[in-house]
């Protein structure tokens, strides 16, 4: 019996430690993975085990997250655009050609900036819970964008999301009770370890302030979307109130020719639905041109 094998690496990308998993064979498709908060690349590592047989997979960890550099906000630009540069550095690193990206919560302003700037490198977008579309924010958002008005204001009311009760929340909310015990608790505690890192907490209050701006990049995206129409599939949290049902059937918008798939969850999906989403990925990736 063979196992498929993933391997854990570094590179370095303008100083910094850049973390990534990689698994596959380079001549297969090319998947690169995009995690969100709090997460790491830890989050898809059933899915890279699931795909490995057939595809190439790359899943770095954002600067500040997971086993990445962690530079204090003194020393490093916390800012989308920043986090964005440094995995492009990373692709280059890499000599990745073409490839398709999947997108979750802030992988997806990182990914489609990506895609957006370079569309002839886009083989296809995956996104679970990864928004490009006002209709996605949900009441989850009010106090987050009244600290992006106001932070001192507000705070010491965003801080909530940097706790422990929070992040469970994350991965349990809108979970139906049968698939509870699908979640590994490992994960959630593990991105809870990464907040509580000493100094992790102003690098959260820096992006959290920041994302606001990803909303100016929305028409770009939305643009990229209707001119060149990548191949879209959504695997979503139906239950998700961090990004809302209602951002996933924004994209038939512009991309009415997407594969939509609405799962019985929240907002961590692979956890209770990855073996669902692993054939919907084998499945649209192989009626891909070329494929």
């Amino acid at each position: 019996m063979s196992f498929p094998s993933t391997r854990y690496r570094t590179a370095n990308i303008d100083g910094l430690d850049v973390f990534y998993r990689e698994a596959g064979d380079r001549s297969n498709p090319t998947l690169l993975l995009l995690h969100g908060f709090p997460s790491s690349s830890h989050m898809f590592r059933n899915l890279i085990n699931s795909l490995s047989d057939s595809f190439h997979l790359v899943a770095p960890d954002h600067i500040g997250f997971g086993r990445s550099s962690m530079p204090s906000v003194n020393q490093f630009t916390y800012s989308f655009d920043r986090l964005t540069e440094v995995t492009e550095r990373l692709i280059a690193h890499l000599d990745l050609d073409r490839f398709a990206i999947y997108i979750h919560d802030y992988g997806a302003p990182i990914g489609l900036r990506i895609a957006s700037s370079s569309p002839e490198r886009i083989t296809a977008i995956i996104t679970q819970s990864g928004n490009a579309y006002t209709e996605g924010f949900t009441p989850f958002w009010d106090i987050l964008f009244a600290h992006a008005k106001d932070r001192a204001a507000h705070e010491d009311a965003v801080r909530q999301y940097l706790t422990a009760d929070k992040t469970h929340w994350q991965y349990t909310h809108g979970v139906p009770a049968d698939r509870l015990n699908r979640i590994a608790p490992e994960a959630w505690l593990l991105d809870q370890a990464g907040l509580d890192r000493n100094g992790n907490d102003a690098i959260q209050l820096q992006l959290f302030w920041d994302y606001q701006f990803n909303l100016d990049s929305y028409p770009k995206f939305q643009e990229y979307f209707r001119t060149h129409q990548p191949p879209l599939l959504v695997a979503w949290g139906k239950n998700d109130e961090i990004f809302g049902a209602a951002g996933a059937e924004a994209y038939r918008r512009d991309l009415p020719g997407g594969e939509f798939h609405l799962l019985d969850t929240g907002h961590f999906a692979l956890e209770t639905h990855g073996e669902e989403i692993s054939v919907y990925i084998r499945e649209f990736m192989r009626q891909l041109p070329g494929s």
